[in-house]
């Protein structure tokens, strides 16, 4: 491998500080990345000339993320069928059961948003394509998990790591959290009741590109005051019929021999 380009990181770690969706002041950037003044100056300036930042007009000093940027997202958007058809897919069962619905992939120990339709309901679950959220607090995470061969699952979760916990129902060990992903990969559904927030509950099932593999998992979230044993059933089937969809739309053709379970 080639050796990494120190400037190049610099350059890399400033932009991703606006993923959440701020706007920054160069010295806000120089307290929260540690660097030297001049250096951080000197990146924003570059990242400005070339369109991967802009300043925000009415706040003098601001910047934010730049054209460029959305060029280059669209350009991956465009490439990613998975998120283009996970969007088709997860507003059909959306239309279905006036939920909010996520389609989202797993990236090391983390699920990451790709699709999401919301409810227009009222009482709704909030969250934002794109968004990370440690795997094992949810419903997709754990699905996902589930599906991992052992060797990879621990080599992301070590007998001994540490657990993020998102509220008090989140799993807090990954001796607890082997034991629930067996009944996870048993059912082929996963469910989390108040574990990544304290006010919903979500079923998540899995979708499947045309060679079988679990890529991706789609999943129904509610509101803790809307889920009971009923609804949970009637959501499970909703979300299964919906993975199965988008499960086609990649290619997948039901009924054809699936790779065993990790």
């Amino acid at each position: 491998m080639g050796r990494a380009v120190p400037a190049v990181i610099r350059a890399l770690d400033i932009l991703e500080l606006f993923l959440d969706g701020e706007t920054l002041t160069a010295p806000e950037i120089t307290a929260r990345l540690g660097l030297p003044r001049t250096t951080v100056h000197e990146l924003v300036h570059t990242l400005t000339d070339r369109h991967y930042l802009s300043t925000v007009p009415d706040r003098p000093g601001h910047f934010r993320l730049g054209m460029r940027v959305f060029q280059l997202g669209g350009v991956f958007a465009g490439q990613l069928d998975l998120a283009r058809e996970g969007q088709a897919a997860a507003s059909e069962v959306a239309a279905r059961c006036d939920e909010t619905v996520h389609v989202a992939v797993l990236e090391g120990t983390e699920v990451v948003y790709v699709a999401k339709v919301d409810s227009t309901q009222p009482v709704r679950m909030v969250s934002a394509v794109g968004r990370r959220l440690p795997a094992h607090c949810t419903a997709v995470g754990k699905l996902l998990l589930a599906m991992l061969p052992a060797d990879a699952f621990a080599a992301r979760y070590p007998r001994r790591a540490a657990l993020t916990s998102m509220t008090p129902h989140s799993i807090a060990s990954v001796a607890a959290l082997g034991r629930h992903l067996a009944t996870v990969r048993a059912n082929g559904i996963a469910y989390e009741r108040c574990e990544s927030n304290d006010a919903v509950a979500c079923v998540a099932a899995p979708v499947r590109d045309h060679e079988g593999e679990v890529v991706a998992a789609m999943s129904i979230s509610v509101p803790v005051l809307r889920w009971t044993d009923e609804s949970a059933a009637k959501l499970t089937d909703v979300v299964r019929d919906g993975a199965d969809a988008l499960s086609a739309r990649l290619g997948h053709r039901a009924g054809r021999p699936l790779p065993p379970p990790a």
